[in-house]
């Protein structure tokens, strides 16, 4: 992982990195806090995208907090970094439950939020949500024994879709490191981030309220929980476009990061920000 900058805002320490010139892009992870990095080496992006990616509380050098933490506090922490960085509006996407703190953003300052680019938003109120939870039930337990590294080997292949293996393999060659930080962020995603994201209330009227362009993007090899959610998107948010990537799941920006790259350079290029 690159040495990142430095900024105090909310009385925590928030490591982020800009890359890129142009309208700025608000990158926000989930479990994996570089989860980001394959997307902004790719021209179609940092060519002509200030790109903006942070470490969350509680993930690598970020102050590490106490719970709970809720969406909004992430949210709020958010724009202080774009206030202390003297950015005024941007782009925001996020994967995962970092979509959930981008979707968070654009209900609650579409003054400062363009547009919002939803990477496989994870929604645990629809009806997949229930069976997403019972599967990954043994990597709660490994948690909960101490086994932070266990937990990560079962919960990953859930939600990837792959194999441990192969899905440690993708990791070390297109996030290297990020395995190892994210056993180190254990507690903040098992004890603090995922119960946050399950209290999270996204309903059809939270999802009516977002008034800005939306980009929903998933893998076509996706798990149902991640389809269910597309399907929400597409039946309740005004100003939604979706875009099916082929042949990836859900790390599709570290699987195929070219493609997902290119479909959110496009998607921001039709939605310009306006002062």
């Amino acid at each position: 992982m690159d040495t990142m900058d430095t900024v105090t805002v909310n009385g925590i320490r928030l490591e982020y990195e800009i890359r890129g010139s142009g309208e700025p892009v608000l990158l926000i992870s989930p479990v994996l806090a570089d989860g980001f990095l394959p997307l902004v080496t790719e021209p179609a992006l940092n060519g002509c995208h200030q790109l903006i990616r942070y470490h969350k509380r509680g993930w690598g050098g970020s102050t590490h907090t106490p719970g709970p933490v809720s969406i909004a506090d992430h949210a709020a922490d958010a724009i202080a970094l774009l206030d202390r960085l003297g950015i005024d509006r941007v782009h925001v996407a996020g994967h995962s439950s970092g979509a959930a703190v981008a979707a968070q953003l654009g209900q609650d300052h579409p003054d400062r939020v363009a547009t919002v680019a939803l990477l496989e938003l994870s929604l645990l109120s629809v009806p997949a949500g229930a069976a997403f939870f019972a599967q990954v039930a043994p990597a709660f337990e490994a948690y909960a024994d101490g086994d932070a590294e266990r937990a990560l080997r079962l919960f990953m292949p859930v939600v990837s879709g792959m194999d441990w293996d192969r899905c440690r393999t993708l990791l070390d060659e297109r996030v290297p490191g990020s395995v190892t930080q994210a056993a180190k962020d254990a507690d903040t995603f098992f004890g603090i981030e995922l119960p946050s994201l399950s209290e999270w209330r996204f309903g059809p009227d939270h999802a009516a309220g977002i008034r800005l362009p939306v980009l929903s993007l998933l893998g076509s090899a996706t798990r149902p929980l991640w389809v269910e959610v597309a399907d929400f998107l597409r039946s309740h948010v005004p100003d939604v476009e979706e875009q099916v990537v082929d042949g990836v799941g859900h790390l599709l920006h570290i699987e195929r990061s070219q493609p997902v790259a290119a479909a959110m350079a496009r998607f921001f290029e039709r939605h310009p920000i306006v002062s």
